[in-house]
């Protein structure tokens, strides 16, 4: 989604293994992350970003801030690895966070491509 045009970085400040529903749930729609790894924000600290985005409380709360100007983002998002049930429950509700995340995402593309 608009790679042409974005330079995307995933972190997290509590970094664990790839899960693998969110592998799953991904490889549905066609993006495969089974070669991602599961990477700390302070690897980032240093780099300069034009939004910072937080996706679930716990982030927002103990993301830790980064040199330069951006514009910080929160969206309320219940992170998925935390839902309890059955495999089809929480693939339902993986993908349920997935198409929200891809919603909010064309949203940005959407509002920034016009004044790239």
């Amino acid at each position: 989604m608009a790679s042409d045009k974005f330079q995307v970085f995933s972190a997290g400040v509590k970094p664990t293994k790839l899960n693998a529903y969110a592998v799953k749930v991904m490889f549905e729609v066609g993006i495969d992350i089974s070669s991602h790894q599961s990477k700390s924000v302070d690897k980032f600290l240093n780099q300069k970003f034009d939004f910072v985005i937080t996706v679930c409380d716990n982030a927002k709360q103990t993301c830790p801030l980064f040199s330069g100007w951006h514009q910080k983002i929160h969206w309320d998002i219940e992170d998925p690895a935390d839902v309890k049930g059955s495999e089809e429950e929480k693939l339902i509700f993986f993908r349920k966070v997935r198409d929200k995340i891809r919603i909010k995402c064309q949203g940005i593309v959407n509002n920034v491509e016009g004044f790239i």
